[in-house]
């Protein structure tokens, strides 16, 4: 087994959920292919160069600012990375905006029977949705935060070892 994770760099179990995620896209694609292959090819280029050419530099442009503006001093006591905290809400965000865009910015054709809502919601759903996912990762930062800072805090009053405390 230590041979394979040597070899491979994970365990089987990730390599079996791979396989079977491969397959998975394999037959979705091949069902998509044979109803409207030119529709499907097209998206995929399209998505490709959306997401190389204009997605890519804009969220690597952000991420950058993001770590330039909120970079600081060495603190004195050690802190936990605190930009994942930031990159996992932004993402969910935004893959909601990607996927609900035509009804948040109220795009789409009314189709009130499919989803017995008025248009309006959606906007104010989102910008919640994008705040609780937020507030869940600041949270989150700050749990982090504190057992860092209690786990140094204990090593601090903690005697050195072959010392005693009292003589």
């Amino acid at each position: 087994m230590a041979r394979f994770v040597r070899w491979y760099g994970s365990g089987p179990l990730h390599l079996l959920v791979l396989i079977a995620s491969f397959a998975i896209t394999g037959y979705a694609l091949v069902r998509l292919f044979a109803v409207r292959p030119l529709e499907v090819a097209i998206w995929f280029v399209g998505a490709a160069i959306l997401h190389d050419l204009i997605l890519l530099p804009l969220y690597s442009l952000a991420d950058l600012s993001a770590q330039a503006v909120l970079r600081h001093r060495a603190p004195r006591m050690p802190q936990p990375p605190w930009i994942n905290y930031l990159r996992v809400p932004t993402f969910l965000a935004g893959v909601l905006l990607l996927v609900w865009f035509p009804l948040i910015f109220d795009l789409s054709i009314p189709y009130p029977g499919a989803a017995r809502l008025p248009e309006g919601v959606y906007l104010g759903r989102w910008l919640a949705i994008t705040a609780v996912l937020f507030a869940a990762s600041a949270l989150a930062f700050a749990l982090k935060l504190r057992r860092v800072h209690r786990a140094t805090r204990a090593t601090k009053e903690r005697p050195a070892p072959g010392h005693d405390a009292a003589p």
